[in-house]
Formats: C-alpha cells, structure tokens, sequence
C-alpha cells in the first residue's frame, strides 16, 4: 500500500496540488486524468520519489518497490537487448555466477574427502535451490515472452541497444520494469511508441498482474481496459471516482452538473449578504451583524468549477478541392534499406475521398509506404499520383522540427498566405491557443502543444489527400476528441497510421495491415479488423488450411499481390458474405425462438390431448429442418468469410 498524505507544491505561482490525500491499494489500477498541465507527471515523479513535494508526505512499507516509466528515458547502451533486460533479474543474475564460480572451484579440487570439499558442496545445493526458487531457470523463457509480448523479434534480441530508435529504448526499458516486478507499476504515457498488437498485450499483462498500477494515457481503450479507479486533478485538488475512465466520463458530467447548481447557490447567497453588508454597513445599531456577515464571508470556501473549453468545437478542415478518381497508387513497390527489405512487390490504391488506417507492428513499412505515396521517399517500382491531388502531411517529427525561439503565432503567422492571414487568431484558438497562449515560445511548449501546433500550421491550405502518421501522440483527450470530429467531417481522401483504437473507431472504411513485407486489406474500420484478426488462433489457422485442401478451395493471393480492380472485386465479395452471414444469424435467432415456442406448448398440462397436436408437432419439426439448413448456409458463409481474411 502506498499513501500520500497533504501533498502540496507550487509551480509558476500557483498550486499544481494543494494539500491532497490517497491511497494506492495492492491491486489497484489507476488511471490519473486530467487537462495538459494539471500534474499528472508530476505527481507519477513524486509517487516514484524522483521530485519532492512542498508539504506532504508519501508513505510506504519497508521492502515495497515502485517501477516507474517517464517519457523521457535515458537510452541503454553497450548490450545485446536480451543483457539489457535481463539486468531486471539482479538477483538471479548475482546466484548465477555464485553457482558458477563455486562448480568452477570445485572442478579445480581434488581434495574431495576434505571439510572444504564437503562444505562447498552444501554452498553449490543451497545456492542451485535459490537459483531456482528465484525462478533462475525459467529467466530466459520469462524475458522473451515479455519482449516479443512488446513488439521484439527472436533475431532483435542478440542486437545492441544501440541500434534501436527512442520509442524502441522505451519497450526495453518498460520490460525492465514489467520484469522486475515491482509492488507498484507508475506508466507515463506507455502506448506512445506502441503498435495495436503491443497494446493489447500490455492491457492484458496489466489486468492480470499481482501489484498495482497507476498510468497517464491519452487512450481511451487503454484505460478502459486496464484500470478499475480513476483519479482526476482538477483545480489543484483531486477527484477520486471508483470505476474505469468511460464510467468515470459519466460519473464527471454528473459531478459537473451538482457542481454548477451548488456554486450557482453559493453565488446568490454571496451576492444576498453582500447586498446586506453594503446596505447596513452605515448603521450603527447593526454593527454587530455586519461585522458578523463579513468574517462569515470571508471564511467562505468558493466552489470552483473548471471552464470547458468549447472554442475548437466547430473547427473544420477547409472543404477539399476536387480531384481525379485515383488519388495515389502504388504498383509492385519494393522498398529496402541497404539489405533489409521492408515492403515487397506490394500493390496499394486510394481513391477519392476513400478513408483508409494502417495499422501493424512497428517497422512493418507503414510510415514508409506513407512517405513513398506522398513523394518524399524513394522505392522500386511505380507510383502515381492523380489528377489535381493536393496534399496534407503530418508527422511526430515535424513538431519537433518548429523553430524553438519562435512563438505560436509567429509559426503560423509565417506560414499563412493569402485569406488564410485574416484567420490566423481563429485557427490558434481552434486548437487551444486563445489569449497570451498565442505568444508563448515554441521551446517552452508540452509535447502535446506543439504535436497541435504543427497540426495547426498543416491546415493553412486546403488538402484533398490527407497523410497523419501517429497524429494523436502527446495530443490530450480533448485535442483527440477535437481532431478526429474534424476528421470525420473532411471529405477528402485519408490515410491515418495510428496504434490509437478509440481513435480510429468509426474513422475509416478500410483497414490495412502490414505483416512480413507485405500488406493485407480488411474492409471496415478498427472494431470489425480486431474481431477478425482475433478469429486467427493458430488451430483455426489449420482448420482453415486442412478444409481449403479438403475442398479443393484455392488459396487467396495476398493483397499486397492483388491490383486495384481485383482488390474492389474482393472488397465488394466480402461485404456481400458480411451481410449474408448477418443475414443468416438474424434468421437462425428467428428459428430457435420458435422452437422454443413449440417447445413451451410441447411441455404443457394436456398438449397431447389437444386436437390441434399433430399440426404443431409437424411445424416443430419443419422449423428444426429449416434451421438445420439455415445452419449450413451460414457454416458456407462464415467460412468463404474467413477464407478471404487469411
């Protein structure tokens, strides 16, 4: 257990916390929430006893271990990946070399009727049983699963750290610390440099774990299925609500209602007795009770309600120029860096106003195949762009390439042109930079402010092709909220590469996903991919593959192999099975309430002495025959389905 008591601290004059309490329970899975700024990485630093606070206290048991994982991690360097991780097992590694140096010992000895002999015998057993309580023997086993469970090939693992980007050098460092095990796991932003696949496995590390944990995410999905506790900081105080973060967002609007009422009564009895205190504060006679209401409302404790900033509600993309029917197509495009290649021989198109994610593992060639669509990166094979395509592109990168002594309003001020110059005020404040924000320096910024920054400077012109790649990293929920209702309005053509699940929810109509150099297309958005990708067990896999030999069924080309009409063909072949397997579920649903019926009347008192018997037993048994067959019918539909997905 971990209890903070009367924390408080001060940050640029004003209280970031103001004398909060609470207590971190064994099995807890927090979620710590709040606008950009409120403190939440502060108060992570301060759990994990990396910054002191003013006042207060953090109180833990002796022996108690807190693991914690910032956003700004100092890069490993000098070992393989699996040394790098395996530092996690300290213990096991100092029993490890106790064993070898005492078998080395006693490989050197000859005295073996001798005490010493005997002595370090019994040192060898002791020190082999530790190993093993220690679980010596399943280490390597143990450090594997949890590197590949976040995204590591068996090849990465004998590769230097040095080798690997940031966002790789915070998956060896998180291992690190889901290894070691601690009392208490403090996450700060873990799912930022994390793909879909790495995610879910971390959820369901998290939710089955033995200690507690407190995160900071901007992923709705995440927290949702991770934590069972959400703690808001809000006005420097702190709002403690028992349930998951969407339970938690009703729960709020609840609070913020009652809040409302109760500051608005406050108010009008503020307002009554200074009317009072104003009107008889000349009157000799009510001295007494004028001084009275004064000291009484100065120990008023105002109810403070946290402004909702409702100003980017209605921004919108400028409205797309028209463009020719194919947007941009790639055709048997091979890209390689030196002797690794990435993509082979794949075949991509995006017609107009067509909304497609990709989604894969991390170096799958999805941040590739974007750049190589869009001109800025060079591959084999042949790539168009169509007619009048004008494009928007985004990336991480580009907000941390603004210019650092520039400010806000100068970023955008620079790159507007034309009418876009009159509406420059409009456009920072749809993105949150209302008032003195405006003229804040780029080097002072959060990494959330100025992710929204650069996404402000993109939109100076009107895109018909639009190209995010990871948009919503370091953007807070409400940013996120903002961006995609926007999104959702654009009627050009989008590309989003993203690992954020609520986010591309309902967004695109395909989903594209990158495995082993090659690309594969799935028809629907985020929600029906993860239904049919979960389908895919290695037994159903075989299934498939044993009943494809069996019927003499051809196997699918990949879509990385399949040119633009032979993969519309396979779009609208699959929607058509979709909806003949709904189709088919709906009437079976049908058929087994009317057996059930049937049924019902069957067991009744005297059914058999009714005169009308014979008819419902021949309708029971016609309507057992028609779902048998309705059965059939759907077991041919969901297997021609899942054929196309493999």
């Amino acid at each position: 257990m971990l209890a903070i008591s009367h924390l408080s601290i001060h940050f640029g004059g004003n209280y970031l916390f103001d004398d909060i309490s609470f207590v971190i329970g064994t099995r807890d899975r927090i979620g710590l929430v709040g606008k950009n700024g409120a403190g939440k990485s502060t108060l992570l630093k301060i759990l994990a006893g990396e910054q002191e606070s003013e006042k207060g206290a953090v109180s833990k048991p002796n022996e108690y271990t807190i693991g914690y994982l910032s956003q700004d991690i100092v890069a490993a360097r000098g070992k393989t990946v699996y040394n790098e991780a395996a530092t996690a097992f300290k213990e096991v590694l100092e029993m490890e070399r106790r064993v070898r140096d005492i078998s080395e010992e006693l490989t050197n000895r000859t005295d073996y009727e001798s005490d010493e002999y005997s002595t370090l015998i019994h040192k060898l057993t002791d020190a082999n049983e530790k190993f093993e309580m220690l679980g010596g023997s399943t280490m390597r086993g143990t450090i594997e699963e949890v590197l590949k469970g976040l995204g590591f090939v068996q090849s990465d693992l004998d590769r230097l750290t040095d080798e690997f980007s940031g966002g790789w050098q915070m998956r060896i460092e998180l291992a690190k610390i889901l290894l070691t095990k601690p009392d208490c796991i403090l996450l700060d932003e873990p799912t930022n440099h994390l793909d879909i696949e790495s995610i879910e496995w971390l959820e369901n590390f998290l939710k089955n774990y033995e200690g507690s944990v407190v995160l900071v995410s901007h992923d709705r999905a995440f927290l949702d299925g991770v934590t069972n506790r959400t703690i808001e900081i809000q006005n420097a105080k702190i709002y403690d609500y028992k349930a998951a973060y969407s339970v938690y967002v009703e729960q709020r609007a609840e609070r913020r209602e009652q809040l409302i009422s109760a500051a608005e009564n406050q108010q009008k009895q503020i307002a009554q007795t200074e009317r009072f205190i104003e009107r008889f504060r000349s009157k000799a006679t009510l001295a007494t009770r004028v001084q009275s209401r004064i000291k009484l409302l100065e120990k008023v404790e105002r109810i403070e309600v946290e402004d909702e900033d409702n100003s980017a509600i209605n921004f919108k993309f400028p409205e797309a120029p028209r463009s020719g029917l194919v947007v941009a197509e790639a055709e048997n495009v091979t890209k390689r860096y030196d002797e690794k290649v990435i993509l082979k021989g794949v075949n991509f198109a995006l017609e107009r106003g067509e909304r497609v994610a990709f989604v894969g593992k991390n170096g799958e060639g999805k941040s590739t195949l974007s750049k190589i669509l869009i001109g800025t990166e060079s591959a084999e094979g042949k790539v168009t762009i169509g007619t009048n395509v004008k494009i928007g592109y985004y990336a991480q990168h580009q907000a941390e390439m603004l210019d650092p002594d520039a400010t806000v309003f100068d970023i955008i001020d620079r790159a507007a042109t034309g009418e876009m110059r009159l509406k420059i005020r409009s456009l920072l404040g749809a993105f949150l930079f209302s008032g003195d924000a405006a003229f804040k320096k780029v080097k002072v910024l959060s990494g959330g402010e100025k992710s929204r920054l650069a996404l402000a400077k993109m939109l100076l012109e009107p895109v018909n092709f639009l190209v995010l790649d990871e948009p919503t990293n370091h953007l807070d929920m409400r940013s996120k909220d903002i961006l995609k209702l926007a999104l959702l309005a654009y009627d050009g053509a989008l590309l989003v590469v993203s690992h954020d699940r609520e986010f591309l929810e309902g967004l695109t109509e395909k989903v594209v996903e990158f495995k082993n150099q090659s690309l594969k297309a799935y028809p629907g958005d985020i929600t029906e991919f993860l239904r049919i990708r979960k389908l895919d067990s290695l037994k159903e896999i075989e299934a498939k593959t044993a009943l494809q030999n069996l019927q003499n069924i051809p196997e699918q080309k990949s879509t990385a192999q399949l040119s633009r009409e032979e993969q519309k063909v396979r779009d609208r072949e699959m929607r058509k099975l979709e909806k003949k397997v709904s189709e088919c579920e709906k009437e079976i649903e049908t058929l087994e309430n009317s057996l059930k019926d049937f049924e019902k009347q069957m067991e009744t008192d005297g059914f058999y002495a009714q005169a009308g018997f014979k008819k419902v037993l021949e309708d029971y048994e016609g309507t057992k025959k028609n779902l048998a067959l309705k059965m059939e019918e759907w077991e041919t539909a969901q297997m021609e389905l899942e054929s196309f997905a493999d």
